[in-house]
């Protein structure tokens, strides 16, 4: 697969990001300008973590207007991969390519730290190959990660497995206890119906090697390796 990782005025893990996905994995992998109009044939983009234009209005809220997001939605619409990580979640929610929103923190502080996480479906890409039996210690850097959506748009999500994760406890249960932010039903990652369009909080790309002491994350990217298909 190709991947393109979009930069924003403030991303802060494009970096991350494509040094996971072309030196960790070996993928091609190519930096793209919000600015550009043109997403130069990838069959995924990656939207990065970060705090793009500053987190004004609210996160994401202005770099959904970014020139390359018109380009991105068409890729959407074509069947095409689109990934969105903490930010890039974010903006994905403001584009309304996925249902729900992200608020502050039941905390209103910034939380970084590990937490843990179950898959809710396997028909998603980065889900599919996952172990069905496995938590997964990702970490988590945000201040605006509580995911809330209404009641109809919750049991819609259910309805058609588009919660990909949950906040979890070490025995797989999602207590308020695990959850981090106050995400409603604990959730912590969401696709659209069709499954090519994913996002979640966590960063994945911040645990994919050994010199970081924890590679859990690359179970996904190899899920999405080995079940995503090429357009």
């Amino acid at each position: 697969m190709k991947f393109g990782v979009v930069t924003f005025p403030g991303s802060n893990c494009d970096q991350d990001m494509i040094e996971t996905l072309r030196d960790g994995l070996s993928c091609e992998t190519i930096p793209l300008w919000h600015k550009d109009r043109d997403i130069k044939g990838v069959d995924m983009v990656v939207l990065p973590g970060g705090f793009s234009y500053g987190d004004y209005l609210r996160s994401g809220a202005i770099a959904s207007f970014s020139p390359i997001m018109e380009e991105v939605k068409n890729h959407a619409a074509r069947g095409g991969y689109v990934l969105g990580i903490c930010n890039g979640f974010q903006i994905l929610t403001e584009m309304q390519l996925l249902h729900g929103g992200l608020l502050h923190n039941t905390s209103h502080k910034f939380i970084c730290k590990n937490v843990l996480l179950a898959p809710s479906n396997f028909s998603t890409p980065i889900t599919a190959k996952l172990d069905k039996e496995k938590t997964y210690k990702i970490p988590i850097a945000h201040g605006e990660g509580r995911f809330y959506a209404d009641g109809e748009t919750l049991k819609s999500l259910d309805e058609n497995s588009q919660i990909m994760f949950r906040y979890v406890d070490s025995f797989g249960n999602p207590t308020k206890e695990a959850n981090p932010n106050g995400s409603t039903e604990n959730i912590a990652g969401i696709s659209n119906k069709n499954g090519n369009v994913m996002g979640m909080m966590p960063h994945p790309e911040r645990a994919a090697d050994e010199n970081l002491l924890n590679t859990d994350g690359l179970a996904l990217f190899h899920s999405l390796l080995d079940s995503a298909i090429k357009i």
